[in-house]
Order: C-alpha cells, then structure tokens, then sequence
C-alpha cells in the first residue's frame, strides 16, 4: 500500500465510469431513490460512483491526501473528471468555471424527479410523431444565453447544505432560473420514436439533466436523461483522461506519476515567464515591477525551465513606467 503524505503534485485526468460503462440499469424507477440511492455500496455491483468516491478511491490508491476536484460529475455520467493532487490543490479555483462538452442521450416519454435515469418517474406521456426539423425547432430556444433552474437533486447549497438531501427528507426545495449559455447544441441522432443523442458545449454552472428535462416539456411528451458523458472540462479532454482500471495498478506500483500532468497545465491564464531575480523576491512576497498582460488582474508565473512556480496578481499601474505594473504572488510553490 502506498504511504501516506504521498509526495505527488499535479493533475489527474479521470475518465470516471458511468451508468453504461458499469452495466447499471438504464431504465428509471417507480420508487422513490433513497438516501444513499447515488452513492457507493462497496458490497454491491454494479457502483455508480460520485466525484467524491473517484477522491476517496484515488487518496486511498495513492497515499496522497491532498486531492480534490475541480467540478462533480454525477453518479450517471462518465468522462472527464479533473482531480488536482498535492500542491495542485492550491490551483483548484482556476481550473473551476470553465467550459464543458458532453455526449448525451435523452430518453422521451417520461420526466423523472431527478431528471435523469435514476429517479423516480413522475409523468408519462405518448411521444408524438417528431420529424428532425420539429426536434431542431424545439432545440434553438435552447441556445445562447438562457435561463435555467436547475434540479432539486443536486450539489447546489442552501442553508449549508446540498439540495438533494433536503429533497431526500421531503421538504420542499425551491431553486430559482439562473443564466447559463449553451454554445453548441447538435442533434446528433434521433431514434424514433424516444430517443435524441445531443452533443452539447455549454457554461459551467448548466446542468444537462435540466436541459433534457426542460427539452421534454418543449416536446410535449416529458423527458429525462438517459446517458451522460463529459468529453471536455476547459482545456482537458477523454484523450487526456486514464480510467480507473489504468490508475490503480500504476498507483499500488508507486507508477501514478507518471500519468500526472504538471502543475499549472491548462491553466487560462497569461502565462509570464520569470527570472531567477524575481522568483526570489516574489518568494519573500515582494512586490516586482513587470511589462506582463493579465486576465482579471492574474497571470501564471513559470520559470526559464518551464516549470509553473505559482499565480500572480496584478496590483497597480507603475506610475514611473506606463508600460509595466506591480504584481505580487498569490499562490507560490517555488521552493516549496
């Protein structure tokens, strides 16, 4: 078993198993889902897996403790799931708030109260004889900028907590529409008369289970998701991502380095190149005089060698010298 205050740093791409990849079924529930109903059972087969089991499951693998993960995917989904070890931790809030892609399928007929396979049905109804050109109709309102309200079984908190424990208990959980923006949406598919495969690229914050859901009522006959798979998180993607099966013998050989991206890869961030000088003054949190671009006042600092030595924060114009500015570090691993 690896040891514990595992020394690595940097990025795991997952490709995190799903509803279809672990032979689960597809088809929703008559019974309302229990508490632990999206959960791992580890006595039980097959294990939808939330984001947090994918952590849990690599800190045990590895003996890194610090891991977290940069956006969830729920149990249903699969794809790609940005874990951030060690030090990488520190970078977690500039890898969230990206743009996502996903393959999904959408099942007509039936609304669920989770909005995906793994509810309760809630409604049925007849799906209509669609044409494509009615179905691509339906989805333009979908695009751009919109409004959404998310479901109520979801990681969103009031209160302090998750919504979707309050919904499990029974109370009543209002969520208000929020902006999000679909940037593509494509009929990839239509297998008459139930089933839609839409590829989709949206904001952060859109939630795929609502956009079936809500595609449903547009057509009339209700919907829900039936197959979730994230192909893209920001800059990563299924060909950056390891599966479960590769990451733990790599780990238990004390190998999970080598599948790890560097500290500060993928990062949308000007990226300033600095010299030994300004590594140690930035180093003893001083301030450093530089003629560098920035996006919301920040930049990724690297060394000469490559090596990303931490984030920088633009603080004020240098009145001496148009061209430049103060900048002081907010995050720095050098000589750490």
């Amino acid at each position: 078993m690896p040891r514990h205050d595992s020394p690595l740093h940097g990025l795991l791409i997952v490709d995190k198993p799903g509803l279809q990849q672990l032979g689960a079924p597809s088809s929703p529930s008559t019974t309302a889902p229990t508490a632990d109903a999206r959960t791992v059972d580890p006595a039980s087969e097959p294990r939808l897996f939330t984001s947090h089991d994918i952590v849990q499951l690599v800190r045990r693998w590895s003996g890194q403790r610090r891991i977290g993960h940069t956006g969830t995917l729920d149990p249903l989904a699969s794809g790609v799931l940005v874990l951030c070890l060690g030090q990488a931790t520190r970078l977690v809030e500039y890898y969230q708030g990206h743009d996502k892609q996903y393959d999904t399928e959408i099942t007509l007929g039936q609304a669920t109260d989770t909005y995906d396979s793994l509810g309760q049905v809630t409604a049925t109804a007849t799906v209509p004889h669609l044409t494509t050109a009615q179905i691509e109709t339906a989805l333009q309102a979908f695009r751009g900028a919109i409004q959404q309200t998310p479901p109520i079984y979801s990681a969103l908190k009031q209160g302090g907590e998750s919504v979707h424990y309050k919904a499990r208990r029974g109370e009543a959980v209002t969520l208000a529409p929020r902006p999000v923006t679909i940037h593509q949406l494509d009929l990839v598919d239509f297998q008459p008369p139930r089933r839609l495969v839409l590829r989709v690229r949206c904001s952060a914050g859109a939630y795929i289970r609502s956009l079936a859901h809500d595609l449903g009522q547009a057509l009339n006959c209700y919907g829900h998701l039936s197959r979730l798979r994230r192909e893209a998180a920001g800059a990563f993607t299924l060909q950056d991502a390891h599966p479960l099966t590769q990451i733990e013998p790599m780990a238990q050989g004390g190998r999970l380095g080598e599948l790890l991206l560097p500290l500060g890869q993928g990062l949308s961030l000007p990226r300033v190149t600095l010299d030994a000088d300004a590594i140690t003054r930035f180093g003893y949190g001083q301030s450093v005089r530089l003629t560098a671009s920035h996006e919301n006042g920040l930049a990724g600092a690297w060394d000469e060698k490559g090596h990303c030595v931490g984030i920088i924060r633009c603080l004020e114009a240098d009145v001496d010298k148009p061209d430049c500015n103060w900048w002081k570090a907010e995050k720095w691993f050098a000589g750490n």
